[in-house]
């Protein structure tokens, strides 16, 4: 497993001077969420496209891989959005040529959401190279370390989730 490696001054030390590793991984966990907001933001630029969209995209690529189809509903709730926002944004993302409408193949009065082949091969090549960067990353992992990171993600996960359950307790 990698080390702390050069994690700063500051209050990553204790009072004896000692490296505060929770410190160090917490300051770890920040600054990768930093790198990934920074490209996010900087492919949504050069795509051209909102978060949403590029959520809805996503997800639309992701189906159509598993062989299945999306109506505007399926995208709705999946983005926890409006059906007027889902017509707005199925209209942009059209207008863009990222998607396109087409006839619901089995009910008459739907239509299903599909990404054009040209946005497929955008975000492969927008995205591409970043995600096999972090597959090689993650595939350098033994499998104890890949055990004791996703343990952690997860309980830090569930951590902010019992937080969100608390907010609306009260």
């Amino acid at each position: 497993m990698a080390s702390l490696g050069n994690v700063g001054s500051g209050y990553w030390y204790g009072p004896d001077g000692q490296l505060d590793c929770s410190a160090a991984v917490l300051k770890a966990l920040r600054d990768y969420r930093a790198a990934e907001t920074e490209i996010r933001r900087s492919t949504r630029d050069s795509m051209g496209m909102g978060e949403t969209d590029i959520l809805a995209l996503r997800y639309l690529l992701r189906v159509q891989a598993s062989g299945k189809q999306v109506v505007p509903k399926d995208l709705s709730r999946f983005l926890n959005i409006t059906s007027a926002s889902t017509t707005s944004l199925i209209d942009r993302l059209v207008a863009s040529g990222h998607v396109r409408r087409e006839a619901h193949p089995s009910d008459r009065r739907s239509v299903v959401v599909v990404p054009t082949v040209e946005s497929d091969q955008e975000v492969r090549e927008t995205l591409g190279a970043m995600h096999r960067r972090m597959m090689a990353v993650a595939e350098g992992l033994s499998a104890e370390e890949a055990r004791v990171v996703v343990d952690f993600l997860q309980r830090m996960t569930e951590s902010l989730q019992l937080r969100e359950e608390e907010l609306k307790v009260h």
